[in-house]
C-alpha cells in the first residue's frame, strides 16, 4: 500500500497484473450466474417452480467443471503457470480440483431441489449462495498467493454460514450457523493471523517467493515463521476437521440441511485440504523438519478419534460427521508422507471421499422426506424396516456406506489401499498399523447403520383388556404384543435426487471396475512450484 502511494505521489504510472479472463473464467461463470438469478428473482419475482434457476445453476457448474478440464489439457499441452501477478496457479492440482469441485456442486444443486427447497422456500437464493460459495472454493484450490487464499476461503466461508441457517423455521439449524459462524470466524482470524507472521518473517505472501526466500537463506531464529505455520494449520485445519479442530463438526453437521452437510463434507472439504497441501507442500517444504512431526500427531489423532467417537454416536448425520474426521486423517496422510506419489494418493482418495460423502448424504436426505421426518434428526433406529419399503434407496446407501469403509469392488477400497501403499513405501509402519486399526473400526459403524436398514420393523404396542380376556382364555398370559409392521410408500423418489445418486453410484462402482483413469488423472495433478 506504501508502495502505491508512493508511486501516486512521484507521477510514475501504475503497472497493474495483466488479467487472464480465461484462466479464472469457471470462478468468472459462477460468479456471473448467481448475480443473473438473484437479478431474476427482483425482476421477475418468485415462483413456485424452482427447475429454471436450477438448470441455470446446474448448467454454470457443468461450464465450469468443461472449462476446468480445458485448463488441464492446456497445463498438459503448455505446461503450468502462474496468472494474474503471480496471485493464482493453473497447474493441474488447480484443474482437478476445481472439476471436482463441479461435480459436487451439481449433486448439491439437484439434491437440493428435490427437497430443500420445498422446505425452506427460498430456492433462488439457495442456488446463489451455493454458487458463490463453490466460487470461493475454486480461488482456494487455484490460490498461489496467501492473500488470495484468505480472500477465497471468506467467499466460501460468509456464503456456507446462509446455507447452514436456510431453514430458519428450525431452532437447531440455527444454532448449528451461529455455532459456526462463531468459529468459523475464529479459524479465519487464526489463519490471517498465520499470514501476517509469515509475512513478517519471510517479506512476502506469495508461495513462490516463500519458497525462494527459505531455500536460500537460512533463519537463525524461526520462531515468527513456525508460528504462523502453526496458525496457518489451525485455520485451515478447522474447515477440513482435524483434530484438535473438529469440535464444531457434529453439532453443524446435524444441525444443518442435509443437502448443505453434503456440501460441507464433499467440496468445502476438498477446498481446504487443496489449500492446506499447495501452502505445505509448496511454500514450507524446506522446512519439512518442522512440520512433519506436527502432522504425524495430527493424523493419528484424527484418525482414531474420528473412527472411535462414530461408532457410539445414535444420530447418523453425527456417525456420518466423525467418520469424514476419520478420513481427513486418511487424506492428510499423503501430506505426511511428503512425496509427488503420496500427494496423488491423497488426491485419490479425496475425489473417492467427495463422491461417496456426497453421495451419501443425498441418498439420507432422500430418505427423511420419503419417510416424512426431520432432517436435524434421523437415528439408526428410524432406518429400521428401510430396505422392505425402498429396497432401491437402501440398496444406494449400503453400497456407498460400503465403500466408504472400504469394500472391495468400490473406489472406497482403491482409495484406502493406495494412500495405505504410500505409508508403507515411506516406510511409516507403525503408522500404517494404526491407519489400517481405524479402518476396523470404522467399519462397525458403516455395517451398523447398513444392518439397521435391513432389519424388520417391531413395533411394540400394549394389550386391550378385551385381548388380554381373550389369551388367559386360551391359557396364555401377555403384557405386550410384538408384531412385525408394514408400511407404504407414501411417495415417489424426484428425478433431480435421482439423478444425483446415480451420479455417485456410477463413479463409487465404475472407476473401482476400472481405476485407470482416476489414477492417471490424480497422478498428473502436479503442483506448480
Amino acid at each position: 500500500m506504501m508502495y502505491l502511494f508512493a508511486t501516486v505521489l512521484n507521477g510514475s504510472p501504475i503497472k497493474f497484473p495483466q488479467i487472464s479472463y480465461v484462466s479464472i473464467l469457471p470462478e468468472i461463470i459462477l460468479i456471473g450466474v448467481a448475480a443473473t438469478i438473484m437479478l431474476l428473482v427482483a425482476l421477475i419475482g418468485r415462483t413456485r417452480a424452482t427447475y429454471g434457476y436450477t438448470g441455470l445453476g446446474v448448467a454454470a457448474a457443468l461450464i465450469s467443471g468443461v472449462w476446468s478440464y480445458h485448463l488441464n489439457q492446456s497445463v498438459t499441452s503448455h505446461g503450468a503457470r502462474s496468472v494474474i501477478g503471480g496471485a493464482l496457479a493453473v497447474d493441474g492440482f488447480s484443474t482437478f480440483f476445481m472439476i471436482l469441485t463441479s461435480l459436487g456442486l451439481i449433486v448439491t444443486l439437484l439434491v437440493a431441489e428435490a427437497y430443500l427447497y420445498k422446505v425452506a422456500a427460498r430456492g433462488p437464493e439457495f442456488v446463489a449462495l451455493t454458487l458463490l460459495s463453490a466460487s470461493g472454493a475454486m480461488l482456494m484450490e487455484s490460490a498461489y498467493d496467501l492473500l488470495v487464499l484468505f480472500i477465497g476461503l471468506e467467499i466460501l466461508s460468509i456464503s456456507l454460514y446462509v446455507m447452514v441457517a436456510f431453514t430458519t423455521s428450525r431452532k437447531l439449524s440455527k444454532e448449528s450457523a451461529f455455532k459456526y459462524f462463531i468459529l468459523g470466524g475464529f479459524a479465519s482470524a487464526l489463519f490471517l493471523y498465520g499470514l501476517a507472521l509469515t509475512y513478517g518473517a519471510t517479506g512476502s505472501t506469495n508461495l513462490a517467493k516463500i519458497a525462494l526466500f527459505l531455500s536460500n537463506n537460512t533463519l537463525t531464529s524461526n520462531g515468527v515463521l513456525l508460528a504462523g505455520m502453526v496458525l496457518i494449520l489451525a485455520g485451515l485445519g478447522f474447515k477440513v476437521a482435524l483434530v484438535p479442530f473438529q469440535f464444531w463438526t457434529p453439532d453443524v453437521y446435524q444441525g444443518a440441511p442435509t443437502t448443505v452437510t453434503g456440501y460441507m463434507s464433499g467440496v468445502v472439504k476438498a477446498a481446504g485440504f487443496a489449500a492446506l497441501l499447495r501452502v505445505f507442500f509448496v511454500a514450507f517444504e524446506t522446512l519439512r523438519a518442522d512440520w512433519q512431526p506436527v502432522l504425524l500427531v495430527v493424523s493419528v489423532l484424527t484418525l482414531l478419534v474420528g473412527a472411535v467417537l462414530a461408532v457410539v454416536q445414535k444420530d447418523v448425520k453425527r456417525t456420518l460427521a466423525y467418520s469424514s474426521i476419520n478420513h481427513a486423517g486418511f487424506i492428510l496422510l499423503g501430506l505426511y508422507v511428503a512425496t509427488a506419489a503420496s500427494i496423488g494418493d491423497s488426491l485419490y482418495y479425496l475425489f473417492a471421499y467427495t463422491v461417496m460423502s456426497s453421495g451419501t448424504f443425498a441418498v439420507i436426505s432422500m430418505i427423511a422426506h420419503l419417510e416424512d421426518r426431520t432432517e436435524m434428526s434421523l437415528s439408526l433406529t428410524d432406518l429400521k424396516g428401510l430396505s422392505s419399503k425402498y429396497p432401491k434407496v437402501a440398496l444406494s446407501l449400503a453400497i456407498l456406506l460400503l465403500a466408504q469403509a472400504g469394500a472391495p469392488f468400490t473406489i472406497g477400497f482403491l482409495a484406502k489401499f493406495s494412500v495405505l501403499s504410500a505409508v508403507i513405501q515411506a516406510h511409516h509402519y507403525a503408522l500404517g498399523v494404526l491407519a489400517m486399526l481405524s479402518v476396523v473400526i470404522a467399519a462397525v459403524l458403516y455395517l451398523r447403520i447398513t444392518l439397521s436398514m435391513y432389519s424388520p420393523v417391531v413395533e411394540k404396542r400394549d394389550v386391550s383388556d378385551e385381548e388380554l380376556v381373550q389369551a388367559v382364555s386360551l391359557g396364555a398370559v401377555a403384557v405386550e404384543v410384538e408384531e412385525e409392521t408394514q408400511v407404504k410408500v407414501k411417495s415417489k423418489i424426484p428425478l433431480p435426487a435421482g439423478i444425483a445418486v446415480f451420479i455417485a453410484l456410477a463413479i463409487t462402482i465404475g472407476l473401482a471396475l476400472d481405476a485407470n483413469p482416476l489414477v492417471h488423472f490424480a497422478a498428473q495433478a502436479t503442483l506448480l512450484k
